[in-house]
């Protein structure tokens, strides 16, 4: 376990200080891995419960202090959060500093921002009330020229997000269904996903855009797109019936090899993509005879080519 844990020390200063300006990384990296570290360390070494809750609410206690100064600065709030996400994961309540990560996203620079959304996307939940006061700053990260800006605000939108202000960023992620970057159509999928779950009323009218999802030249946009698609054929199977077709063509394309590398696992084509594509197909062919013939004749042939690598 100390191996683990010395290995996850060394990683995270890389992660979380990057490129970071006055005194250097070195200076930047030394001070995240004294204090974090000495925490887990600390935490680690620990023999009882109550020695863990003693050692966790010194550090609460201290965080609040220095988070709470007038002369904290975005870098060390920053580090500071990531203090308290640790905290936070043990167990222990760390509330006062959710309105920090908020502003941290808020004001915060590319990476002071990561992870102020990193910890509202952990702090708080979709009904929590101070989310409402981070809605002006997803708007403002989603109309923003920096990719790592509009992916950071659809990340947490897809994750939480006040359902009664879906209007307000709504037709922002429509427009990224035709953004040149992969990455962000696939996001705004899966924002729009988080929409129809929560709230599908607001979601109906881009039905057809959805449609267009799932024919998108990137693999990851289409595959995202059909989490939806499960979700509505579950709700309404006789409303998809004519994409029966086009469900089986993306299915002896995955059976086929056709998907780039990445996405086989052990040597299969796209496992998971299968699974979620038998689905749907089960769903659309129950009570109709020609999507089950489909359906069989795609079992059919891939169990062959099962029993032919067996046999190799």
């Amino acid at each position: 376990m100390s191996d683990i844990v010395e290995k996850t020390l060394t990683a995270l200063p890389g992660l979380f200080l990057q490129n970071q300006p006055g005194g250097g990384p070195a200076a930047a990296k030394a001070s995240f891995s004294s204090r974090l570290g000495s925490l887990v360390r600390g935490i680690t070494a620990l023999t009882s419960k109550h020695e863990e809750e003693k050692l966790i609410q010194q550090e609460l206690s201290s965080l609040k202090a220095t988070v709470s100064a007038p002369t904290t600065t975005l870098k060390m709030m920053k580090e500071c959060m990531v203090r308290l996400i640790y905290c936070e994961m043990l167990g222990y309540d760390a509330s006062f500093g959710y309105i920090h990560a908020i502003k941290l996203a808020q004001q915060g620079n590319l990476l002071e921002k990561r992870v102020g959304y990193l910890a509202v996307s952990l702090f708080l939940h979709e009904s929590h009330e101070l989310l409402l006061l981070l809605v002006n700053t997803v708007v403002k990260d989603l109309q923003s020229t920096n990719l790592v800006e509009v992916c950071m605000a659809l990340t947490v939108v897809s994750q939480i997000f006040p359902r009664e202000m879906i209007p307000a960023v709504l037709p922002l992620i429509e427009d990224k269904l035709q953004h040149s970057k992969e990455i962000i159509r696939r996001k705004a999928v899966l924002a729009l996903y988080k929409f129809h779950l929560i709230a599908p009323n607001q979601v109906q009218h881009i039905h057809i855009k959805f449609r267009k999802a799932l024919c998108d030249r990137d693999v990851g946009v289409m595959a995202a797109s059909l989490h939806i698609y499960l979700r509505m054929i579950k709700e309404n199977s006789s409303g998809y019936k004519d994409l029966t077709g086009s469900f089986v063509t993306i299915l002896k394309q995955v059976v086929g090899g056709k998907l780039p590398v990445d996405f086989n696992y052990h040597s299969v084509p796209a496992p998971w993509l299968q699974i979620q594509l038998l689905r749907i197909l089960g769903l659309l062919g129950k009570d109709d005879q020609r999507s089950s013939v489909l359906k069989r004749k795609y079992c059919n042939s891939t169990a062959n080519k099962i029993s032919f690598k067996q046999d190799k």
